[in-house]
């Protein structure tokens, strides 16, 4: 669902003295909400118009750097503004910041007026616009599962890395009187988002030492997408609240499993009807959902730079710890990179399990979306189903390595070029070389304590 504030009750609320705060936010190629605080009494008067940014916004790294090379901004160009043109269906409460409203917003050109081709939020727009002309509705489900530590970010930030505490001290998969310790942040953290309009499910506890799971309902792509970034901030922001900090690295420790973020994927009829079922078929597929599947396991290995963006992302890829390594379909097997689930029912859907929860929601979801209607359109036939072991067969199609591999094959994508254009898949290459460039040139903790006194 869409955000749960009119404009008309926001101004209602400002008069009452209730609301004095708009969090105005744009996305980042990051996936992070970048924006300003509004006080609520301008936003109302005119403020909700639109606003400006920077356009290096989608032109620099997690540390904010200003990365030479790309196109759309930087010196050589005077790094110019963006407008910001808040999306007033998607205003909300945020019950855990006092006075606090949110409404997200699209990067459009400061002078056409139009949609940056490379934000995130317009690229899986566009996405959707293509599945709608082809007669279908795509919804999209992500999960996100996240690390708690009982160090704050303070703590942290002076030092505590090396002494991450995390909130449990066990696998707590599943369990009930392990999760009822930390319900304090989870109990604030559900009834947080519910009351923001995010239809939460479930919290859980995950397959390691202090780590957790939140689900919320399935939705159109876009809002998927949407709440995603939201309960991302939401659960960061709750925890700091609380003196703990949590971690959405794909993968913060070798010894501990990672975190994914699953996509499950289906396509409904422009009169709601399910496109992917059929009672008939031996798993319950119809032909539209083969054919989408196909084209997602055809063009997997050259979309996974944006299921995969970081260097840090291909360390969850490991045997035996429920991350795939395998990019093939099977019917409720956890070892392929997709799986299918809700068999015979009007549910049925495509699980992608090969991104990490440091994903980009926008672009992993619209890199998906592509492929799947590219198997549509050009009718692909899909490959048998493989059972059994994927990570013990050999000769299958493989996840990549790093993301050098991973984003060789994205700029030599053709698929990912007519869909999406040029500008942005040179844009993204950039991203992704620039990061193999940083993480290069980075002396680590490995290396000191394995060379500093043996080399």
């Amino acid at each position: 669902m869409p955000g749960n504030l009119s404009f008309d009750a926001l101004k209602e609320a400002v008069a009452r003295g209730e609301i004095d705060t708009v969090v105005v936010a744009g996305i980042d190629m990051q996936g992070r909400l970048m924006g300003k605080r509004f006080h609520a009494a301008f936003f109302v008067e005119g403020g909700w118009k639109e606003t400006h940014c920077c356009n290096y916004l989608l032109a620099v790294d997690m540390e904010m750097t200003t990365v030479p090379g790309y196109k759309s901004a930087g010196w050589e160009q005077g790094y110019g503004d963006y407008v910001l043109k808040p999306d007033l269906a998607t205003m909300r409460p945020l019950p855990w910041l006092p006075g606090t409203v949110l409404v997200l917003g699209d990067l459009l050109d400061h002078h056409t007026h139009e949609e940056v081709a490379i934000s995130p939020r317009a690229i899986l727009k566009r996405q959707v616009a293509r599945a709608r002309a082809l007669g279908f509705d795509p919804m999209m489900a992500t999960e996100l599962e996240f690390y708690i530590f009982e160090n704050s970010y303070e703590n942290l930030r002076d030092g505590g890395l090396r002494d991450l505490r995390p909130i449990s001290a066990y696998n707590e998969d599943y369990h009930v009187f392990q999760t009822t310790k930390e319900e304090g942040l989870m109990r604030a953290v559900r009834n947080g988002l519910y009351k923001a309009g995010i239809p939460v499910e479930n919290t859980k506890g995950e397959a390691d030492s202090g780590q957790h799971e939140v689900n919320y309902r399935y939705s159109d792509a876009l809002d998927t997408a949407d709440n995603h970034v939201i309960v991302k901030e939401a659960v960061r922001e709750i925890a700091h609240a609380q003196g703990k900090s949590v971690t959405f690295m794909a993968k913060y420790d070798h010894r501990k499993a990672g975190s994914s973020s699953h996509i499950h994927q289906s396509l409904w009829t422009l009169d709601g009807k399910p496109a992917f079922a059929d009672p008939a078929d031996e798993h319950g597929m119809s032909p539209v959902m083969k054919q989408f599947l196909a084209g997602q396991l055809a063009h997997a290995r050259e979309i996974t730079a944006f299921l995969a963006p970081y260097v840090n992302s291909y360390k969850r890829f490991c045997i035996g710890l429920f991350a795939p390594t395998k990019a093939v379909w099977s019917a409720d097997n956890r070892t392929a990179g997709f799986r299918i689930c809700g068999e015979h029912t009007k549910a049925v859907r495509v699980e992608c399990r090969i991104p990490g929860s440091d994903v980009n929601p926008y672009l992993a979801c619209a890199a998906l979306l592509a492929a799947g209607l590219a198997g549509i359109e050009q009718k692909l036939e899909l490959e048998p189903e493989m059972k059994g072991d994927m990570y013990n067969t050999a000769n299958i199609r493989e996840i990549p390595h790093n993301l050098r591999e991973a984003a060789e094959l994205l700029r030599g994508s053709a698929m990912l070029r007519a869909a999406f254009g040029d500008e942005v898949v040179d844009h993204y290459h950039h991203a992704a070389q620039w990061e193999i460039l940083e993480t290069d040139r980075v002396v680590t903790d490995f290396e000191l304590q394995r060379l500093l006194e043996r080399a």
